[in-house]
This record gives C-alpha cells, structure tokens and sequence, in this order.
C-alpha cells in the first residue's frame, strides 16, 4: 500500500504524537482529516501551533470519540484510520476513571465499529507499553502478559481487546500499534521529561519528582510517528500487535540527572510522595522489543536518547513553547 492520495483521518490530532504523525502523513502525501476534541474556544490543539500553509492542507473536523454519531460523520469516505485519542494521564485515572473506560474503550469500540460498517481499508488501534505492567521478563515482547495496574492501563487493555475482537470476529484489518515510552517536542505537561525540562528552564534550583527507580524505553517521537506510518503500510502486521521501541531503559534517576547536566548542574533532585504512584500500581521496568516491527517493516530508529533529547530540549528553551508548562505545580 502506498499513501499518497489515500485519505486518512487521525484522532486525537490535536496531541501530541497525533500532531506528529499528522505532519508524517501530509509528507508521504496523504489526504489528511484531522480529528481534533471539540472545546469552546475551537482550539486544535497543538495544530494551532502549525505554520498556516501546513494548516491549509488539513481538513479539520472537532468532535468526541465517544460520540459515535459524530465518530461516524468524521470518517465517511476514509481509507485508513490512525486512532489515537485518548484519555493517558495515569495520575488522574485514579481518581476519574469513568471517563478513562468512556474515551479509551467505548472511544474504541465506536471507532471500530464505523470502520467496520463505512468499509475502511485499514485501522490503526493505539496502545501503550503500560498495558504490560512492571516487566516479567525483558526485552518485553508483544507476548508478554498484559497487567492493569492502573485504571489508564486497564482500560487501554480492554481497548486492545475489543480491537482483537473485531479482527477475528469480523476480519477488520486491524493492527494494534504499542509505542513505548514517546517524548519529545510537543508532550504533554504531566510526562516526566517535560517535568523536568520546565522546571530546570525556570531556574528552579530543586527539581520535584517522585520515585527515581523505575525504568523506562523512551522512544523520540519522530521515530514513533513513522512507526505508525510504516505499520500502516505493512499488510502481514494485520491481525497483530506490534511494539514500537528502541530495546534500551533508562531509570528515572539518570535521565532526571542527564537533563541536569545538560541545563543545569547546581539543580538537586527533592522527591515528593504526592508524585508517588501507589506502590503496586507503579511500572518498576519498561524495556522493549521492538524485533517485530522491525523484522515485517523499514522501520528503524533514527534518534538515539541523546539526540532526542538535545532536540527536546532546543524546542523547550523557546519561551513561546515554555510558558504552556505549568513548572511549579504537580501536573497530573
């Protein structure tokens, strides 16, 4: 399959790999219909931030993906389907987590289904490497067991279930992508690396975070925006899930300390139980394999950890982009 001339809609446009991999798509050619959440002050999200001869080659369309009427309008007439939105703060899950099983499974379950009936050539379900839970062996692979220690994951879980479902009860040709641990220019304020980015660019000298152990395999966001080009493109991953990685981990204590001595090396680290996760729902280690997607695609990554950071960074220090990050309160 090729993608140019293909049209194509992205929920959860306005975000931020969904930005990203909006951008991907307009290169390969594609049509593109950006699915962006209604609000009241009609903001697309981060496309707001687009040049305007690139906003000028989107149709945009504002909407819920729990409506499925609106779900149904937003894709007549397309060809393949990127499904990202959803609800991913794992801090606010705990204490909203209607509105997680609402978005991320009845969101799901509506796109799935107007695929299914408008007969869409190929639908991409979005994961996460939470669905795996503190790992049991690694490299983790798609085969790993999956463990909802949080209500986000959990939900997540019965998205990628119903996905499935669809695929073996209907034949829908569906793959289901599972990004690992995504960052970079454009992530949302509550992710660990815009945490600690912001706070050093405000010269705080005392850098508020929660526990320093757990491991994490962080992917640049350009690598994962052409994951899901390149998935889409590949008819043997239908039926599958399919990891997105780089097969290395970091903890959270080292990255927290290479970004201080990138910006600023007089900062310490003060941890705050309030940043706590409970401690049998916290994800101890993430580092996976990415042997899959590799092995069926051209997919290779093109960012290792210092380069996307370095680039994470640049975008950070324009204060354009700084003053969106809250730097002195706990993002949830």
């Amino acid at each position: 399959m090729r993608l140019k001339g293909k049209k194509v809609l992205v929920t959860g446009a306005d975000g931020f790999i969904g930005s990203h991999l909006v951008e991907s798509l307009i290169n390969e050619g594609a049509i593109v219909r950006a699915f962006c959440y209604y609000n009241s002050f009609n903001s697309w999200g981060w496309i707001d931030s687009f040049p305007k001869d690139l906003q000028q080659k989107l149709e945009i369309f504002t909407g819920d993906v729990r409506d499925p009427n609106g779900v149904r309008e937003a894709m007549k007439d397309i060809d393949i389907v990127y499904h990202l939105a959803a609800l991913i703060a794992i801090p606010y899950s705990y204490h909203s987590p209607d509105a997680y099983v609402d978005t991320n499974v009845k969101g799901t379950l509506n796109i799935i289904q107007a695929a299914r009936d408008l007969g869409c050539e190929r639908v991409i379900v979005t994961s996460t490497s939470e669905v795996y839970g503190t790992a049991q062996y690694v490299p983790i692979d798609e085969n790993h067991p999956r463990q909802g220690q949080s209500p986000y994951s959990a939900t997540k879980i019965g998205a990628d279930s119903i996905a499935e479902s669809f695929y073996k009860s209907f034949d829908l040709p569906l793959t289901i992508v599972r990004p690992f641990n995504t960052y970079g220019p454009r992530q949302s304020a509550r992710a660990i690396i815009p945490t600690i980015i912001s706070q050093l660019l405000n010269n705080m000298d005392e850098i508020h975070l929660g526990d320093l152990t757990p491991t994490r395999d962080l992917v640049y966001v350009k690598d994962t925006a052409q994951g899901f080009v390149e998935v889409s493109l590949c008819d043997s991953l239908i039926g599958h899930d399919v990891n997105i990685a780089t097969k290395n981990e970091i903890s959270i204590g080292d990255l927290a300390n290479e970004l201080i001595q990138q910006i600023n090396p007089n900062a310490k680290i003060i941890q705050e139980s309030e940043r706590m996760r409970p401690e049998k729902s916290e994800v101890f280690r993430l580092f996976g394999d990415n042997s899959k997607l590799i092995s069926h695609t051209n997919w290779n990554p093109t960012h290792n950890l210092s380069q996307g950071l370095e680039k994470t960074i640049e975008w950070f220090r324009n204060p354009e982009n700084l003053k969106n990050y809250k730097a002195d309160i706990y993002n949830i």
